[in-house]
């Protein structure tokens, strides 16, 4: 049986907070807000729970959910070689709507799923899962909703698709305001010999560029060999 917390009053932010954390610790799943859209956690330190957020949304491990974390300095501790260019666009971007791809640290133990030696890495721009990460550490987070569903800008949405599969649900009211679209985080690979956009979303290429010139848009600028 799930629980919902409204985050805005003030007695559930706290009670909800604990809950989670016990979730959590629990190796179960939760559902939080994010700066962009609703996501369902685990500790990415669990592969239990890693395993039953990856069945809640109907996927494989070939599809490993993204890493959030509460501050840029937690990146040399998952990753390795980081690219200075990363590191500049972590500065100018994070907290926000920007997931870096990056090599993890081989020593990590943590199961993610099929992830090549990589780690996806993003410090969200929200107060309830920056608390949150604060205090449990690097989360395991993808998008609350079934495998080819839209995401969930609110808590309806993500009760609809999830149900009892999710332990807590913290609410924080509607993402973006009505009739805007609200888009995911864009995502860089950069575990290459450049810094690539696999995934445009949040922020723009001409954002990015602004900070890292070369960056390639994989969706205008792949070379004609790249399959």
């Amino acid at each position: 049986m799930s629980t919902t917390f409204s985050v805005s009053n003030e007695q559930e932010h706290v009670d909800g907070i604990a809950a989670a954390k016990a979730a959590l610790a629990e190796k179960r799943c939760i559902v939080l807000p994010t700066d962009t859209v609703y996501g369902i956690g685990a500790d990415a330190f669990s592969a239990q729970g890693v395993a039953m957020l990856l069945a809640a949304k109907g996927r494989n491990r070939t599809m490993p959910p993204p890493v959030l974390i509460a501050q840029s300095a937690t990146m040399d501790g998952l990753a390795r070689d980081i690219p200075d260019e990363a590191r500049k666009l972590a500065e100018a971007f994070w907290p926000g709507g920007l997931t870096l791809i990056l090599h993890a640290q081989p020593s990590l133990t943590w199961d993610l799923g099929e992830t090549r030696g990589t780690v996806a890495l993003r410090v969200p721009n929200d107060e309830t899962a920056l608390e949150l990460l604060g205090q449990t550490g690097p989360l395991a987070v993808s998008s609350a909703n079934r495998t080819g569903n839209p995401a969930a800008l609110n808590i309806e949405q993500a009760l609809e698709q999830l149900g009892d599969s999710v332990d807590v649900y913290l609410d924080g009211g509607p993402r973006g305001e009505e009739g805007d679209d609200v888009l995911p985080s864009t995502i860089i690979d950069c575990t290459g010999q450049h810094l690539s956009v696999v995934r445009s979303g949040a922020i723009s290429i001409e954002e990015l560029r602004v900070v890292v010139p070369g960056i390639l848009d994989l969706g205008q600028d792949a070379p004609e060999t790249s399959a």
